[in-house]
């Protein structure tokens, strides 16, 4: 079926089922299940449609259901996908937050970026107290319709002033199942393009165009409206091509989608603050950031 829209590697492997040079392996991490999708080769990467890497998918979806202890162990399951991905210890590190803060759906980047324990400025102006931290600096990029500058510009911009080691980008994404929106989380070590989850592509962050490193951490808050039906009717029996129902542009998010983006976000930066920072845990972030 064409044109079916999402940024998760696991779906884009789902649909188009296997492939040479496109791996997949199903793990528990604190209890999570998760997904790690690598691509390994061109083909791969042809075939699915995402570049090669290494593609984390967290399943979170029990997050919502408030059971026992089950923030704790989103946070230190994050934590544990980032960490070995990040540059060696005491390397300085960028996050930044992508979308629209006005725009529930899109807010989760600027959300986390928002929770993240920042500590660039104290290493710098206090190195005897703060010295062991790793600097990190944290940035809400905004969107070219707020600020006049593509979201890649402004991150070039400052990269190229505090000169990080690497770069983790936050953002939201776009789904093909519902059940997936505000309940998974995807790492990555390849980079995102900013808009893409809403068929809004813009000047991708990546090595290629900064430099560095550049991990995407990404939540689906949204389905592409003409995806929902088209999977809907191929359940029923009847396949559809998605570019020919009315109403293409429309996306779908769920009712609740505002006390869901304040959850996933702060798992985000909290998993991202602790894998940036191992010496700290959970109550000492708790106690800094609360």
């Amino acid at each position: 079926m064409g044109m079916i829209r999402t940024d998760l590697a696991l779906e884009a492997h789902e649909l188009a089922g296997s492939a040479p040079g496109v791996e997949s392996e199903e793990t528990l991490r604190e209890g999570w299940p998760l997904t790690t999708v690598r691509v390994t080769t061109a083909q791969g990467a042809k075939a699915i449609g995402k570049p090669e890497g290494v593609y984390h998918t967290l399943d979170l979806a029990a997050l919502a259901k408030r059971e026992e202890k089950a923030f704790p162990r989103a946070v230190e399951a994050l934590r544990s996908i980032l960490a070995p991905l990040l540059p060696e210890k005491g390397a300085p590190v960028l996050v930044v937050g992508l979308g629209n803060r006005a725009i529930t759906p899109d807010a989760i980047g600027p959300r986390a970026a928002d929770r993240t324990l920042v500590t660039r400025h104290l290493v710098t102006l206090a190195p005897s107290q703060f010295g062991s931290f790793r600097p990190v600096a944290a940035l809400a990029a905004g969107v070219l319709g707020n600020t006049g500058m593509e979201s890649a510009e402004l991150v070039r911009a400052v990269a190229d002033k505090v000169k990080p080691a690497a770069v983790i980008a936050i953002d939201a994404l776009a789904a093909r199942k519902v059940e997936r929106l505000c309940a998974t989380v995807q790492v990555c070590d390849t980079g995102i393009s900013p808009g893409s989850g809403v068929g809004n592509h813009r000047f991708a962050l990546d090595r290629e165009s900064l430099g560095i490193p550049v991990l995407a951490v990404g939540v689906p808050t949204v389905v592409d409206g003409a995806t929902l039906c088209a999977d809907l009717l191929e359940e029923a029996g009847s396949p559809v091509d998605p570019q020919t129902i009315p109403g293409a542009a429309l996306m779908v998010t769920p009712r609740d989608i505002d006390q869901r983006v304040e959850d996933m976000a702060k798992v985000i930066a909290y998993g991202v603050t602790l894998a940036l920072q191992p010496e700290l845990t959970l109550t000492d972030l708790e106690a800094l950031l609360e």
